[in-house]
């Protein structure tokens, strides 16, 4: 691997850097519009946090994925066809989009990748802060939901960039100073209340619109859950921690899972409890989401 030439070629990946201080100035634009919304000013500290160990902790795993791509771009038969044409572009944007859905929702329905992703769910607030909550642990994984692309002729560097302008758009649903946009826009796009229903831990909600950008994919397969006025979103996890530690805050999930695998007496409910859903037990209530959504409205 030429590890100085991936650098390099990484090192130019630098749109969330310089969002990164917008961010922040957004948060505090939005923190004195709404000050209810930031009743917990160590919450969005542990937020902030947990977006700077997630750059840490993601940059070999980001590093290894580049190298992967550019090996699986170097043997595509579509390399020479597609470059960085404006029709090229277009595509890898729903590509990312729907590598991202996958991504995300299976960090949803396996627990092992659950446990990387929960500590963007542990807040019970929502705001412009808790999108830096990022998943630290779901970085070891998330790449290898975007192998395909660069097997049909995508360069690194140009999936890397479309990455970060998903992650880059996501940063704004995450508020509650907008209610809804006109209806073709909520149809299509994945947009505040859209992503409210995501961190709500209303049974109703639970596991739903997962989309980066395009909430159609949330359509499509059947994840799509309304925003509704008589049902106001809670925040947070159905169990949620009491803790402003960001090192807990992100690894706490895998002590439960090997707690619980301790506990099961036999390989195939170890298993389960590493593959399955959060919420199943192989000696008490079934509390996987789907269960409790079909338990609730039949």
């Amino acid at each position: 691997m030429n590890i100085p030439y991936y650098l390099e070629e990484l090192a130019k990946d630098q749109l969330l850097v310089i969002a990164f201080p917008i961010f922040l100035l957004l948060i505090v634009v939005e923190m004195f519009m709404e000050d209810k919304f930031y009743t917990d000013k160590k919450d969005t500290l542990v937020s902030i946090s947990l977006s700077l160990l997630t750059a840490i902790v993601e940059f070999i795993p980001k590093l290894l994925a580049f190298g992967a791509f550019a090996f699986l771009h170097s043997i595509s038969p579509l390399q020479d066809i597609v470059q960085r044409q404006w029709w090229a572009w277009m595509l890898l944007f729903f590509m990312d989009d729907f590598a991202y859905y996958w991504f995300h929702r299976m960090n949803h329905e396996v627990r092992l990748f659950w446990a990387g992703h929960v500590p963007h769910h542990s807040s019970i607030q929502l705001n412009l802060g808790t999108a830096l909550r990022q998943g630290v642990g779901e970085r070891i994984h998330k790449y290898f939901f975007w192998l395909w692309i660069p097997l049909l002729g995508f360069d690194p560097l140009m999936i890397f960039m479309m990455i970060s302008m998903n992650l880059l758009y996501q940063f704004f649903v995450h508020t509650e100073l907008v209610y809804k946009f006109p209806k073709p826009i909520e149809f299509i796009f994945n947009t505040p209340s859209h992503h409210r229903v995501h961190h709500a831990s209303n049974v109703r909600y639970l596991d739903c619109n997962h989309a980066g950008v395009l909430i159609v994919w949330d359509r499509l397969f059947g994840t799509f859950s309304e925003e509704l006025a008589v049902e106001k979103p809670v925040y947070g996890l159905t169990k949620n921690i009491d803790s402003y530690n960001p090192a807990y805050v992100a690894s706490h999930e895998y002590g439960a899972i090997w707690a619980d695998v301790r506990r099961a007496s036999n390989w195939s409910d170890k298993l389960k409890y590493i593959f399955y859903a959060p919420g199943w037990s192989h000696d008490g209530e079934d509390q996987r989401s789907k269960t409790l959504r079909r338990e609730l409205y039949g």
